[in-house]
């Protein structure tokens, strides 16, 4: 039987191979994703309600990068005030790993964002979503972290469903804004996925990872 770590790597890299098999068709076959990401857009997007158009707008701000790099730096700070290291530098690497994945791939793959009306404003390229990556990297961590480190209970519970949920409502802010196609929020979300269960893994084999005291 697999070990928790073992499932992890194997997990990792099921994820990434993923992910550049989805760059790899978006990049030379984008005809091949038309319809897919065009039915959820507009299954996402109905009649662009004011409710929604204000709510939406208000959940990516969270997303944001300079947003991203705030919770990211306060959360490393607790725990450094914590004397958490470990868990302060995991969170860390993966806020630096994600910036870099993000600025690199959106250079290769230099996918250019959905011609529908922007509800926000976006520069640069489409792919992968940086938001939905940034997010899924950073507050992943803490779930990670929670998952490890707090006793169960109903606010460990409560904790990680929120972070989770922001996770889920943000890219699809990112869809609903016409800012991304959802084949990019996917994207973030599956390389996102597959590098936090690879840091987990060296963390965790590297024993660098310890309960808190």
């Amino acid at each position: 039987m697999l070990s928790r770590q073992n499932s992890k790597l194997i997990q990792a890299f099921i994820a990434i191979i993923l992910f550049f098999s989805l760059g790899l068709v978006i990049k030379y076959w984008p005809d091949t994703v038309i319809a897919f990401d065009q039915n959820i857009q507009e299954s996402v997007r109905g009649q662009l309600p004011n409710l929604s158009t204000r709510f939406f707008k208000l959940i990516t701000v969270i997303g944001n990068t300079v947003s991203q790099i705030a919770i990211a730096i306060m959360s490393v700070t607790f725990c450094y005030l914590k004397k958490w290291y470990p868990q302060a530098r995991f969170i860390a690497v993966n806020a630096i790993i994600s910036g870099i994945c993000i600025l690199s791939l959106k250079l290769i793959f230099q996918r250019v964002r959905p011609t529908l009306t922007h509800l926000v404003f976006a520069g640069g390229y489409s792919f992968p979503s940086g938001h939905s990556m940034g997010t899924f990297m950073i507050f992943g961590s803490i779930i990670i972290l929670l998952q490890y480190y707090m006793p169960k209970s109903i606010w460990k519970l409560l904790c990680q469903g929120i972070l989770g949920l922001l996770i889920f409502l943000i890219g699809l802010s990112r869809i609903y804004l016409g800012v991304h196609f959802p084949t990019d929020v996917l994207a973030g979300f599956i390389l996102a996925y597959g590098i936090l269960n690879l840091t987990a893994y060296i963390f965790l084999a590297k024993d660098w990872l310890k309960k808190v005291k």
